[in-house]
């Protein structure tokens, strides 16, 4: 696994982009956030707090992810105000609120079921989130553009939070498959890209520092994830990324870990060339018709 690094000339071309984010009031996607407007890029911010300082290139419409319609106010004011949507950061995220291991009941004595507010906020809002950014890419003339999501290190490792834990994997499930589509000689349109930043410990708003002094963890701090959010929007060779940060330190893991093993295990075919929509949909045809006879 290789370590690298990040100067701020990397990202400088961002300067004069249009970068949405979720969450951007606090945490990751605050520092984003600043980071970006202090590169010269546009922010519109879509949170469900006030952020806490004003910009000239930041604009702010309240926003709950897990609302289709707030969604699409989010997307529709960003293309108001900037005619175009360069860069999607899909951050907007809670911790776990569920826990399998303890049984809660009703009044009546009813088994409740388990709150499923973390999969609504961090999985379907978040891949909502995508979606919204893919599309006005395929939309917008010119088109492309590229999406950053929030995954994590538990997207990777087992996790004690197992609905947090569940839907980090999700996220990063949801960007592998994205990346090879775009990857498919049946994607018609080019220049869209989709990464994820998978940090470990970071202060945020889900990890305040009062915590981390408390558990006594090395936690790295929100800007060592923005810079590599940044990163991931300038670099154009970057597509199907999952770049880990751990105590300031940055690695990429997908094309030097984990594509490197499944092709280890499976040794079936390369993974960079991933079964097209056209081939299984043939395979299909031909599984239907050998049941069908």
């Amino acid at each position: 696994m290789e370590q690298f690094t990040i100067q701020d000339s990397d990202y400088a071309s961002l300067r004069g982009k249009v970068v949405v984010i979720t969450g951007a009031s606090s945490g990751i996607g605050l520092a984003t956030a600043q980071l970006l407007l202090d590169v010269g890029a546009s922010v519109v911010n879509g949170d469900i707090l006030e952020p806490t300082f004003t910009h000239p290139n930041l604009s702010f419409i309240k926003t709950d992810v897990t609302s289709w319609p707030s969604q699409l106010a989010l997307f529709a004011h960003a293309v108001q105000k900037h005619q175009r949507i360069d860069h999607v950061f899909a951050n907007a995220g809670i911790g776990g609120r569920a826990n399998y291991l303890e049984s809660k009941f009703s009044e009546s004595g009813e088994l409740l079921e388990p709150s499923s507010a973390t999969y609504d906020i961090n999985l379907r809002g978040m891949i909502n989130t995508a979606y919204l950014g893919l599309h006005h890419f395929r939309t917008q003339n010119p088109p492309g553009g590229s999406v950053v999501c929030t995954a994590s290190a538990s997207s990777f490792q087992g996790f004690s939070i197992a609905d947090y834990g569940a839907t980090k994997h999700g996220i990063w499930g949801f960007v592998r498959g994205v990346a090879a589509g775009l990857r498919s000689p049946q994607n018609p349109v080019a220049g869209i890209r989709i990464n994820a930043v998978g940090p470990d410990w970071t202060e945020s708003g889900l990890v305040p520092r009062q915590f981390i002094e408390a558990a006594k963890l090395s936690a790295q701090g929100p800007e060592v994830v923005a810079r590599k959010v940044a990163l991931l929007f300038a670099d154009e060779a970057r597509q199907g990324q999952f770049v880990y940060s751990v105590d300031g330190k940055y690695y990429e893991l997908e094309s030097a870990v984990f594509a490197p093993a499944t092709k280890t295990i499976t040794s079936v075919r390369q993974v960079h060339e991933p079964l097209n929509s056209a081939d299984f949909a043939e395979a299909v045809e031909k599984v239907s018709k050998q049941s069908a006879a």
